[in-house]
């Protein structure tokens, strides 16, 4: 998958009515607020160039870049790490990825993109920029890195010098532990990786498979999966029963107590934060390098 072909599947217009989600959590902000600025290493063109210059391609770029916070573990822990892809497509890419180049220069090649891409974004960093990334990181920091493997990895990473790059950082930070804390709910609530996906489609109000489709896995997989959903009483053809949707959202309701201290530590600065952070994440969205659905942000 090049870059072009990623942004055909994901940036197309909603088609229909949104699903009706509460976004109005403190932790729900903080995710929504961040996003953007930590997906912008997936997205922007300065990323995807800077990562296509070690050999990567779209995905190779996503799965070892992301991946690199890890070190080199074997392809399992990988696919275990990111839980919601289908594992095949996951080892795939990471070896692939270890094949065109270094633990080193992927790593580089990330801060490099992002740095390029939110300096074409939003200028030359002001003062404000590292304020902003040390509150952030110190906040993130608070959270428990137990069970927590790529939130553990990011948070060991040197911090980048420039200004930009470390806002990255921290919002990364933040976003893998709302990942890692959403799969464990997952786990805890007896949901695997296929089931999370189709669970989540229907809760956004996005056509059933296409999400799961594009993590890799097969129709067979997904209709065996939508099979053991149908018989617990979770879903009913496009929809979520009333027990699924209670499903899901006591999922959502677990990732957003486990952001608890994070939110703790930003305390009152939190709505002065949000308020900076989505002003940035807006002109990231209106630059065309994040996926314009805000529902994007909710499914991960």
């Amino acid at each position: 998958m090049d870059y072009t072909e990623a942004r055909e599947a994901f940036f197309a217009p909603r088609e229909g009515e949104a699903a009706a989600l509460t976004w109005t959590t403190p932790a729900r902000r903080l995710r929504d607020a961040v996003e953007p600025l930590a997906g912008i290493v997936y997205w922007s063109e300065p990323a995807y160039d800077a990562l296509a210059a070690q050999g990567l391609d779209f995905l190779s770029g996503y799965v070892w870049g992301r991946a690199s916070v890890l070190g080199e573990p074997d392809a399992g822990v990988v696919a275990a790490a990111f839980g919601v892809f289908e594992p095949s497509l996951v080892a795939g890419a990471y070896d692939a990825g270890r094949r065109a180049c270094t633990l080193t220069e992927v790593r580089a090649a990330r801060v490099a993109g992002v740095s390029e891409a939110l300096r074409t974004v939003l200028g030359e960093p002001t003062d404000d920029v590292a304020t902003v990334a040390r509150t952030l990181r110190s906040a993130a920091l608070t959270g428990d890195g137990t069970g927590r493997a790529l939130f553990s990895g990011l948070a060991g990473l040197e911090e980048p010098e420039d200004p930009w790059a470390q806002l990255w950082l921290a919002c990364s930070l933040l976003r893998e532990h709302r990942g890692d804390s959403h799969l464990a709910a997952l786990v805890a609530a007896g949901v695997d990786g296929i089931q999370a996906n189709l669970l989540t489609e229907r809760w956004i109000g996005w056509e059933p498979q296409a999400y799961a489709g594009s993590r890799g896995w097969s129709p067979e997989q997904m209709a065996a999966a939508d099979s053991t959903l149908q018989r617990h009483g979770l879903v009913d053809g496009p929809a979520l029963t009333e027990a699924g949707l209670a499903l899901r959202e006591q999922v959502e309701a677990a990732t957003d107590a486990a952001q608890q201290p994070v939110l703790e530590a930003l305390a009152d600065d939190l709505d002065a934060l949000l308020d900076q952070l989505g002003r940035w994440a807006d002109r990231v969205v209106e630059h065309g390098w994040f996926p314009p659905d805000p529902y994007k942000r909710a499914a991960g």
